[in-house]
């Protein structure tokens, strides 16, 4: 079934006052993919809808991952049960506005949605070993209120620097309030030499709220597995060059370091971890 602005509808579903989970799919450490896709294999959660992308990617410029050519996908996936949506989405190239006025108009039409959370990853210079925080920016009081009662963090100050587009999550936030939908964008900073690779930590994060707020019972076995299995990784690696352990240290004692030795920071934990076994 086809829908307005472009989009196409799977299935017509029950909803009242649902709420919408919202992940990019290019994120910090993979944070918004990770956590949407646990999502839904978590809650055996369904295609709903999908925008199309006709209108908002240049499709001539289409990228090749592993011989696999990866187009652009904006999905809705949902779980009556939980009374909860997911979209997992490709950040537009163009047309941002009507882009998310697209997504709330599906969150709306078809979930009668009531409030939204965006997740998302933001670099951060602390070492790995620190514990991840999750903060928040709300789009209303009311809502500011809501995320007290969690171990978030909200009393942040930001500011959009001149000439700089906000955050696709911090418009969609906009978007939302002149559309009177109570929303949220949660972030989980990342250290600076996971960005480019994964921090199921972070995922876990994110995930730990998502399951408190909804009381959605997730199983973080296969999550905690990761998280493992990165730690064992990432300390084989400190071992294995002392120059490395040398920067973390730096990192963990809040040293700064160099632009030199971050890059070689990065350079060798990315070489590490993406070694295959």
């Amino acid at each position: 079934m086809s829908g307005e602005c472009g989009s196409k509808i799977y299935r017509q579903v029950a909803f009242q006052s649902s709420s919408l989970v919202v992940g990019w799919s290019r994120d910090a450490g993979k944070l918004g993919p990770k956590v949407t896709d646990y999502l839904n294999r978590q809650l055996d959660a369904q295609e709903l809808a999908e925008i199309e992308p006709s209108d908002f990617f240049p499709l001539g410029g289409v990228s090749v991952e592993d011989d696999v050519a990866q187009f652009p996908e904006s999905k809705f996936y949902c779980c009556q049960e939980r009374n909860l949506v997911i979209f997992k989405g490709d950040p537009p190239r163009a047309e941002w506005y009507k882009f998310l006025n697209s997504v709330l108009d599906i969150a709306e039409q078809c979930c009668h949605v009531a409030e939204l959370y965006t997740i998302g990853g933001m670099v951060s210079f602390s070492a790995h070993t620190a514990p991840r925080e999750l903060l928040a920016v709300a789009n209303s009081p009311e809502v500011k209120k809501i995320l007290s009662r969690y171990d978030i963090v909200t009393d942040m100050d930001y500011e959009t620097a001149p000439g700089q587009r906000p955050t696709i999550s911090s418009f969609l936030l906009w978007v939302a309030k002149r559309r009177n939908i109570a929303g949220a964008s949660l972030w989980v900073p990342i250290p600076f030499y996971l960005v480019a690779i994964e921090d199921p930590e972070a995922w876990r994060k994110s995930l730990e709220f998502l399951d408190t707020r909804f009381g959605l019972g997730i199983d973080f076995t296969e999550l905690d597995e990761d998280i493992s299995r990165q730690r064992e990784k990432i300390a084989r690696a400190r071992i294995h060059s002392p120059e490395v352990d040398d920067y973390i240290r730096k990192l963990e004692s809040n040293i700064s370091l160099t632009r030199e030795e971050s890059e070689k920071l990065v350079a060798e934990i990315e070489g590490f971890l993406t070694k295959r076994e």
